[in-house]
């Protein structure tokens, strides 16, 4: 067995990239990314069975994403072109207004730690990364277990909060507006 070293407060890595948005075939690199908070989800393949689910629950907190100041990126190994092809022939993809990113040689797979070598395709991973380009959150998934957007929108907001709140951390199930914490010893052993 060996261990693979957390990406977490890691810088993403330097890739180029073309995707399907908004009806036309845009460039994206890493330099997209900064600035803002964005969310890389990764999928394994256009015109299957539970990525449709996911990307158009995704969809479905776009809006909210976007008000959060969060932009929203997916990627498979697939092309730019199916990607095309699946938005326009999938009622639930064509719900999807973020970028849609082709991965077909793996290196943004690869950068993420997510490429499965033999089978050419992505694990379901999402990832969070802060405006200075260091990624705050990691969830990776089996091909079959499905993710929640809603709760990486909960992710998001906590990792929104600590980063304008220093010295305050989120416990768990924190929703916006609950208490945090402010680690100190007073607290060792009192929660």
């Amino acid at each position: 067995m060996t261990m693979t070293q957390s990406l977490i407060n890691t810088k993403i890595k330097p890739f180029k990239a073309t995707a399907f948005h908004n009806g036309d075939f845009v460039e994206v690199t890493e330099q997209d990314l900064m600035g803002k908070w964005s969310i890389v989800f990764f999928y394994p393949a256009d015109f299957t069975f539970v990525c449709p689910t996911e990307l158009g629950d995704m969809a479905d907190h776009y809006e909210q994403l976007q008000a959060m100041g969060v932009e929203v990126y997916s990627v498979s190994t697939d092309t730019h072109f199916t990607h095309k092809a699946w938005h326009d022939s999938s009622d639930t993809i064509n719900k999807i207004r973020f970028p849609m990113i082709g991965d077909p040689t793996g290196v943004i797979s690869r950068n993420f730690g997510v490429m499965i070598e033999e089978e050419g395709l992505a694990l379901r991973g999402s990832f969070l990364i802060n405006p200075e380009g260091e990624i705050k959150v990691t969830e990776v998934h089996d091909l079959g277990i499905g993710r929640s957007a809603k709760d990486m929108v909960r992710k998001t907001q906590a990792a929104q909060y600590i980063a304008e709140h220093d010295g305050e951390v989120c416990p768990a199930a924190w929703q916006p507006g609950e208490e945090t914490l402010a680690p100190s010893l007073d607290l060792v052993g009192k929660i």
